[in-house]
């Protein structure tokens, strides 16, 4: 495989044109010619295959260190079809908390069709043993998890996992395969809401899931084309001119989000940071042996004398909003906005209070984003 960098750039693979153009092609056809009764070239109609989609999904798998990868129309569309994998009567573990629309669709969605699921607290993965019973067929979660950036231990899950022969699945949507590829480290699929790092700028909905066997990319290619959540031609060409500066976006968000932790320890604001990158943080050495990087995300609690709405408020750069990775700087209160879903109880139990703040910093100036931060704390005091 290329290094990295290179790979973002040229790793795109056109599979139909022979014009010798840069940029792969947009497609815009919803059905193919065949070219005899006989011979249907691979392609029929655009629902099971598009050679733009085709041409990103070369590029995740690669990515991804995988085998084969698939694009949907948006992150909860590739979790939803990873999460029907599973049969009625079956139970997945949840093992810590998960972004609030994972939450949902297990609860209101595949609860309806016989899918079960439980949240598991983990400190250790040897926590998740006493919750496999014989209905238990597979482990979701997240690392680091969204919010708290609690880190998860890829290698010692998927040990359990495969001890018991369950299937494990990842939301890697804070990290990217920039920073994070658990396809390396045994996991079975990967899930990550594209529309994050990998679009990068805040103007493209789609999801990515990736897998490293042959068997169960078939069984996702059937269930993406059936379910019919793909990802459209536009919005693929998109992607893979987005995903051509990740490497870039990506270490300057790092950066920023590693000098507005260190800052926020030293506020008397803060009550306490998460961020994998502090030495301080009990998931670093975890965060190293897993990750090429600590990440860009971030998320801190406030002390009681402050308010979160008087602090969000008074920010200049930083946008108020619910989404994550773009080349602005986002930030956001999960309780009510990406967990609000999520009951107050298990809200509380996964560490997810009323004063906790959820932190993207973007690819802008880094003294000036510290400075929003400070400015708007000062504010924030009751």
């Amino acid at each position: 495989m290329s290094k990295l960098d290179t790979l973002l750039v040229h790793g795109a693979n056109d599979k139909v044109s022979y014009a010798r153009e840069v940029n792969v092609p947009i497609y815009l056809t919803a059905t193919f010619e065949q070219k005899s009764f006989e011979d249907h070239t691979g392609y029929g109609y655009a629902r099971g295959n598009n050679p733009t989609r085709e041409s990103l999904e070369y590029l995740i798998k690669e990515l991804e260190g995988g085998k084969r990868a698939f694009a949907f129309a948006s992150g909860m569309a590739a979790t939803s079809a990873a999460l029907s994998l599973f049969s009625a009567g079956d139970k997945v573990l949840v093992a810590g908390m998960v972004y609030g629309g994972t939450y949902g669709v297990l609860k209101s969605v595949f609860a309806g069709f016989g899918l079960r699921f439980e949240l598991v607290e983990l400190d250790r993965a040897e926590d998740l043993v006493p919750h496999i019973t014989e209905d238990v067929k597979g482990i979701f979660f997240e690392t680091p998890v969204n919010p708290t950036l609690k880190v998860n231990d890829i290698r010692g899950i998927v040990k359990i996992a495969k001890e018991h022969s369950l299937l494990t699945i990842v939301d890697n949507t804070f990290m990217s395969p920039f920073a994070q590829r658990p396809l390396e480290l045994g996991v079975d699929v990967v899930v990550e809401s594209a529309t994050k790092y990998l679009g990068g700028h805040s103007d493209i909905i789609a999801g990515i899931a990736a897998v490293n066997d042959e068997q169960l990319g078939e069984r996702l290619h059937m269930i993406q084309a059936l379910q019919g959540g793909i990802l459209q031609p536009f919005d693929a060409y998109q992607l893979i001119r987005s995903i051509k500066t990740l490497g870039v976006r990506v270490r300057q968000q790092t950066h920023n989000a590693y000098e507005i932790a260190k800052y926020l320890e030293t506020d008397p604001a803060v009550k306490i940071v998460h961020y994998p990158g502090l030495e301080s943080d009990p998931g670093y050495e975890l965060q190293r042996s897993q990750a090429d990087s600590a990440g860009a995300m971030l998320s801190f609690e406030l002390d009681d004398q402050y308010c979160p709405a008087k602090f969000l408020d008074s920010l200049h750069i930083f946008t108020l909003g619910a989404s994550l990775g773009g080349v602005e700087s986002l930030i956001g209160h999960p309780a009510t906005t990406s967990h609000r879903g999520i009951p107050e109880e298990d809200r509380a139990k996964f560490g997810i209070s009323d004063l906790l703040i959820r932190v993207s910093p973007g690819i802008e100036d880094t003294e000036e984003l510290i400075a929003d931060l400070a400015q708007a704390l000062r504010l924030a005091k009751k």
